[in-house]
């Protein structure tokens, strides 16, 4: 009995915390600013851990991630609006609005799923280049996605598309609970959970070795071409996930709002948590969200303190706050919290 406690209990404490947010917002205990901060607290961990997993494990440098972001939140967007809520682009509903609680999760994962393939743009290319190389390919692969999605003008163009918060209020109207919360939580737990699992097992270990020499890992006959393409889907499809959730929270969505501007954000979060560090890569971007909403007053200002903030931690700390370190290894007694076998 003692021991299964100690298996589960990380998976006890998260399910305990999952809840009193939940209920909190349910009670209203939780003002709306407050959970909103919350929430995109939520997908900033899902963006900055999934980024990790290209930049820190497997030692590329990606800079486009808010691209992947953009697929998932428009296609997850897109789907959810035409099958469930009236629009003035698609019209009436395919399919009866009180199936969307139960289709929701399958539309977040489908625009990840758009979002993982999309990083094909990315992965391959990164069969011959690294570096500042790869940096220049995925800031095109950004541009590439978001100019593609403000020429569409079914889709609003640039000027954006609305209509998600219908299908939010159809999921409050089967079940009356706070269902973008519990969401959130969910997804963000099952991403971080997806890539630790990743990152430990065996094929994880390629990725390791394509950081430490790609060339020696290919002589001891990594496949890194195999690895580079898994792992640059699966970064892609997680962050899909996070657009599509980001998408649903806000009720709207703008190809502006996932410019190199949103990737510097990502890169940020990582890089002040530290490069392959799981735990660093969660902090970071609960603290990079607090920072944000601290320095909201400032306004445009805050973009000058923000890369003033980084190089000062560049210059001081430039391996982030946990370095390559989980809390594991700061506080031993931690790992007999959890197992993950």
């Amino acid at each position: 009995m003692v021991f299964m406690l100690r298996r589960y209990s990380i998976h006890l404490i998260l399910a305990l915390a999952g809840g009193a947010i939940v209920y909190s917002a349910d009670q209203e205990y939780l003002g709306l600013y407050t959970l909103s901060v919350l929430m995109f607290m939520g997908v900033n961990v899902i963006l900055s851990t999934s980024l990790n997993l290209v930049n820190g494990y497997m030692g590329e440098f990606s800079c486009g991630h808010a691209g992947f972001m953009a697929v998932g939140a428009y296609v997850s967007s897109l789907l959810g609006v035409w099958l469930f809520a009236k629009d003035r682009v698609f019209g009436v509903p395919l399919l009866d609005p009180g199936y969307a609680l139960y289709a929701f999760p399958v539309l977040i994962l489908i625009g990840g799923v758009a979002a993982a393939l999309a990083g094909l743009l990315v992965a391959v290319p990164s069969y011959k280049t690294r570096g500042d190389y790869l940096a220049i390919i995925t800031i095109a692969a950004n541009y590439i996605i978001i100019s593609a999605i403000e020429n569409i003008g079914a889709i609003g163009g640039s000027r954006g598309f609305m209509g998600m918060k219908r299908l939010v209020n159809s999921m409050e109207d089967v079940v009356d609970l706070p269902w973008m919360p519990i969401w959130v939580i969910i997804f963000t737990i099952l991403s971080v959970w997806v890539i630790r699992r990743y990152v430990s097992s065996t094929f994880g270990k390629g990725v390791s070795a394509i950081c430490q020499d790609e060339v020696a890992a290919e002589i001891m006959s990594v496949n890194t071409n195999k690895i580079k393409t898994v792992t640059f889907m699966l970064s892609s499809g997680i962050a899909g996930i996070a657009g599509g959730l980001f998408a649903y929270i806000l009720g709207y969505v703008n190809p502006g709002s996932f410019n190199i501007l949103k990737s510097t954000e990502v890169l940020v979060m990582v890089y002040l948590g530290g490069m392959g560090s799981l735990s660093g890569s969660i902090l970071s971007a609960i603290l990079f969200t607090i920072l944000l909403e601290l320095l909201r007053p400032l306004q445009i200002i805050k973009w000058i303190v923000i890369p003033l903030l980084l190089i000062i931690l560049m210059q001081f700390r430039p391996e982030g706050i946990m370095g390559n370190r989980e809390l594991g290894d700061l506080f031993p007694r931690l790992k007999k919290l959890y197992r993950f076998k």
